[in-house]
């Protein structure tokens, strides 16, 4: 049984300025801090649209990096916390905003699990598979596709080589944290017959596991014994 426990955040005591508006403060992006056989874990949910520089409308729900990246700083230097744990449901969204904090994530010493509960979808998958280990419900999802952008474009050489970079970046750390191949992600993101108006890959929660995305089918008293185990090999 898993215990709330009233734990102070440092983050909390240094961040009394507004810091897009809407009153929100980064303590208040989702995170909580459960007891598990003794072991302290921090819990972070990441879910609805990762927003990036420009505020999204109130009716959608987003993860705000400004809010999740002074976070996670502070859960790495916070003795008290022994383990994070991600939850993620999410559609994806900015591409520098949640690759930003996917290599937080991926620097962290502390034990990190993600947990890919409806979907992990788009910039969602280098969020999944940048804890050291990731689980994903049966029932949950996660779609591949190359990079979009919005608004207009400029038709140049120039704008095909950039699109290229960036869909470079996103493949290189999915591959450095994961057991797919180059080779294997970039199929995903070409293939044809999955979507009706798109190119990418729908992968289930079996299928993202043979596929090398994610580590093991599981729910959550998977994840926090992956947490428990990992602590108990650094002990």
């Amino acid at each position: 049984m898993f215990l709330k426990e009233n734990m102070e955040n440092n983050a909390s005591n240094s961040s009394e300025a507004e810091n897009n508006g809407n009153g929100d403060k980064p303590e208040d992006c989702g995170g909580v801090n459960v007891k598990a056989d003794g072991m302290s874990i921090r819990c972070i949910a990441i879910i609805g649209q990762v927003e990036g520089h420009s505020i999204l409308p109130d009716t959608q729900k987003s993860t705000k990096y400004e809010h999740l990246l002074p976070l996670l700083v502070d859960v790495e230097e916070d003795d008290r916390v022994e383990g994070v744990l991600f939850l993620l449901n999410t559609v994806g969204g900015d591409v520098e905003a949640g690759l930003a904090i996917a290599e937080l994530i991926a620097s962290m010493k502390k034990p990190t699990v993600s947990l890919v509960l409806g979907g992990g979808h788009s910039i969602g998958v280098p969020l999944a598979v940048s804890a050291r280990r990731s689980f994903i419900v049966p029932s949950a999802t996660m779609t591949v596709h190359p990079v979009r952008i919005s608004g207009t474009l400029v038709g140049a050489p120039q704008t095909y080589r950039y699109f290229s970079r960036m869909q470079n970046r996103i493949t290189d750390f999915v591959v450095a944290h994961s057991r797919v191949t180059a080779e294997q992600f970039g199929g995903m993101l070409m293939r044809t017959e999955e979507m009706a108006t798109d190119v990418g890959t729908i992968l289930e929660g079996k299928e993202a596991v043979e596929a090398g995305l994610i580590d093991e089918v599981g729910g959550l008293a998977s994840a926090i014994a992956a947490l428990k185990e990992m602590k108990k090999r650094s002990s």
